[in-house]
């Protein structure tokens, strides 16, 4: 029965924290503009190229990147709601990490629908920009992969049976 070291641990709060403080100042810098982001061509280059795709004329892609917006703003304020869980679990109890694997499903998929209009415009700084996100996130449910089979496995040695009692096993 072995514990998650507290490298591993800290390194999920690290991660955690960096989608919160990050895609949160991002998703509030969005929000806060009177034109959604739109205005910053370098980083609403990919609601662009969705826009694009999707047919959209100039009220559909302030929508679009009104969502993308609400959309970082939602992975921000889960990645917090975890970390107040971490530091929650260290006075006693135990982390609930769906929490963050929720977040980071949404990580997952922002990122995938951000890269797209980046490989197809021929733009390899946005991919490589896409792309970290993309391995931060994946390292992180790594992560918590691991700390999911560390606690099923001590869960599994917590079972115990009563001293000379047999399992059943038909092909005995």
């Amino acid at each position: 029965m072995r514990k998650m070291s507290s490298a591993k641990i800290a390194m999920i709060i690290g991660i955690a924290l960096y989608f919160t403080l990050f895609w949160g100042f991002d998703a509030l810098r969005v929000l806060t503009s009177p034109t959604y982001g739109l205005e910053d061509v370098w980083r609403s280059q990919y609601v662009f190229g969705i826009g694009r795709l999707l047919g959209l004329g100039p009220i559909g892609l302030i929508k679009l990147a009104a969502f993308f917006g609400v959309l970082k703003l939602a992975v921000a304020g889960i990645c917090a709601v975890h970390i107040a869980d971490r530091f929650r679990s260290f006075a006693g109890g135990k982390a609930n990490s769906d929490i963050l694997e929720g977040g980071l499903i949404l990580v997952a998929l922002i990122t995938i629908a951000s890269v797209g209009p980046a490989v197809w415009s021929h733009n390899p700084e946005l991919v490589r920009e896409q792309a970290i996100q993309l391995a931060i996130a994946g390292l992180a449910v790594a992560l918590l992969m691991l700390e999911r089979k560390n606690s099923g496995q001590a869960q599994d040695a917590a079972v115990s049976t009563p001293q000379g009692a047999r399992w059943f096993t038909p092909w005995r």
